[in-house]
């Protein structure tokens, strides 16, 4: 007997502003079934998720083309609200967590457990109090769903982003009548061990009847853990297949329409760097989630530098603290000069430039355009893209600049987009992460702090924003100090990899040695910086 798909979407289409980003998309999803849907950024995946879900930019963008049916009935959500009471959860990119809250208050959000008393009977239901007990209990029940260990009043602003990203889920499957659920690139924040314990909780979800559509840039893990995939490019479906019987590089080839490359190590064995041009003296910082007790390092003029280390152990928090961004101490000194620590501007004003792992809330004005941007932080530090006259008098911005400064990135970066003049809350995740790459090139720093430089890009353009990095600082001799959770990312383009663990230096390895012994500084075995055993 044939069971009636939980879920068909058939000739689904759609445009923006005159761009075209989905046609013709037809897929179905059975019940407790798992499909992989990959893809290039920009290639439609999230728009057609969108779309599934009601989310206003849809209506409010002209709507789309095509019929979707959900258990049986043709659908047409007026909002993500009508998805939810559907059955239908999603966990965006993004996390729509609240800071203050703890996990189980965020869990239970908008469907939290009430107490009855006689006041409630006497006054009436506005009085009712919340039953705190019960909503712990619930979290915690959510949480252990999945498998990993999360105390239910754990305040969201001191979670690590694996911490954030269980929490999401949590929220989802907590609900009692979810049927399917939407993963947006769930696991790249994720190390390889919180990744391996998600894909296992999708299994046992799949086992109980919930279907899953599984977005994801990490190729082995639709391989893994999926049943079925579709590959978009350009918003049409390209490639469809049973994922046991997948190849890699089949799908990869089908994702950019060319033969992908793996990522290679960097082979730049002997080169050869200046003195010091950083220095960190027992710096401290006081990031939630990612704090550093004690790191001492000294950064050579002309290399890339990686940071290494499992999630929560305090890898992002050192260009956080540099940088101005959380509480630290210490002492940090650029090319013989000390950087004033907590205020942002000593780094910026001496020529140190940063892509942050968080790049809606730090890295990009999203309702501004990509080409204002990119600029920004050379129109606000270095004065330039300006017009001016009267001897500095009377400024204001060059606007021919700045369209030349966004095509030469537009195009480097290969960000897809309608113009410059698109707004940068109007991309994809990944093109978004594009745009605070080029945002940070354009200042031309002496030293560049990236994180996570290519979390929520897929497997083309990961080569790319790699290439480019390394390019940079070939040609313009930037010194970069790269944070990444993909051990093989940073074998890929650094000359040293510095392992931190517990807030502090386990040691520092060439990119050349043996994965096992990068295992060893992960889990805690310390080294001293040239590689020897600290005593």
């Amino acid at each position: 007997m044939t069971t009636e798909p939980l879920l068909s979407m058939e000739g689904v289409g759609k445009a923006f502003y005159g761009n075209r980003v989905l046609r013709d998309v037809n897929f179905s999803l059975a019940p407790g079934e798992i499909l992989g849907l990959v893809g290039e950024n920009g290639a439609g995946k999230s728009t057609l998720m969108n779309i599934l879900f009601g989310m206003p930019v849809i209506a409010e963008t002209g709507g789309y083309e095509g019929t979707i049916r959900f258990q049986g009935r043709p659908v047409s959500f007026s909002g993500p609200l009508d998805a939810l009471d559907a059955g239908i959860g999603m966990v965006h990119q993004e996390f729509s967590l609240i800071p203050g809250f703890s996990a189980a208050e965020n869990i239970v959000l908008n469907r939290e457990s009430l107490k009855s008393s006689l006041l409630v009977e006497v006054f009436g239901e506005r009085i009712r109090p919340v039953d705190r007990g019960e909503i712990f209990r619930r979290g915690k029940g959510a949480i252990e769903k999945l498998g990993v260990s999360i105390g239910p009043d754990m305040l969201v602003s001191e979670m690590p982003v694996g911490h954030k990203q269980f929490t999401e889920i949590a929220r989802e499957i907590e609900k009692a009548d979810t049927k399917l659920l939407v993963l947006d690139e769930p696991t790249a924040v994720l190390t390889e061990s919180e990744a391996a314990i998600l894909l296992e909780s999708m299994r046992r979800l799949a086992s109980e009847g919930i279907s899953i559509i599984f977005i994801s840039h990490r190729l082995q893990e639709i391989i893994d853990v999926c049943d079925r995939y579709i590959v978009l490019r350009d918003g049409e479906v390209v490639k469809e297949g049973e994922a046991k019987t997948a190849d890699l590089r089949d799908i990869a080839r089908a994702m950019v329409g060319r033969s992908v490359a793996a990522v290679e190590s960097s082979g730049d064995e002997g080169r050869a760097f200046g003195e010091p041009i950083l220095s960190l003296d027992r710096l401290w910082v006081d990031m939630p989630g990612e704090t550093v007790r004690e790191i001492t390092l000294d950064v050579r003029r002309g290399e890339i530098l990686g940071i290494g280390g499992l999630a929560g152990q305090g890898k992002l928090g050192i260009a956080n603290g540099i940088m101005g961004l959380f509480p630290a101490g210490g002492t940090v000194t650029f090319e013989g000069c000390p950087i004033t620590l907590n205020d942002p501007r000593s780094a910026l004003s001496s020529g140190i430039a940063f892509v942050s792992e968080d790049r809606r809330g730090v890295g990009l004005l999203l309702e501004e355009p990509i080409k204002l941007n990119i600029a920004f932080t050379a129109l606000q530090m270095q004065n330039r893209f300006l017009k001016k006259r009267f001897g500095g008098l009377l400024t204001w911005r060059d606007e021919d600049a700045l369209d030349e400064l966004a095509r030469e990135y537009i195009e480097s970066l290969a960000i897809r987009c309608v113009s410059g003049d698109q707004k940068a809350q109007e991309l994809s995740g990944g093109n978004q992460q594009k745009v605070c790459l080029a945002k940070a090139f354009a200042v031309r720093p002496k030293l560049l702090f990236v994180s996570e430089p290519t979390r929520g890009i897929d497997v083309g353009a990961k080569k790319l924003v790699l290439d480019t990095i390394r390019r940079h600082n070939r040609e313009y001799g930037t010194t970069i100090l790269m944070t990444s959770s993909e051990l093989e990312e940073l074998r890929s383009v650094c000359d040293r990899i510095a392992i931190v663990q517990e807030g502090r230096l386990a040691g520092i390895l060439p990119p050349q040695a043996d994965r096992a012994e990068f295992g060893l500084l992960l889990l805690g075995a310390t080294r001293g910086t040239t590689g020897e055993v600290a005593s």
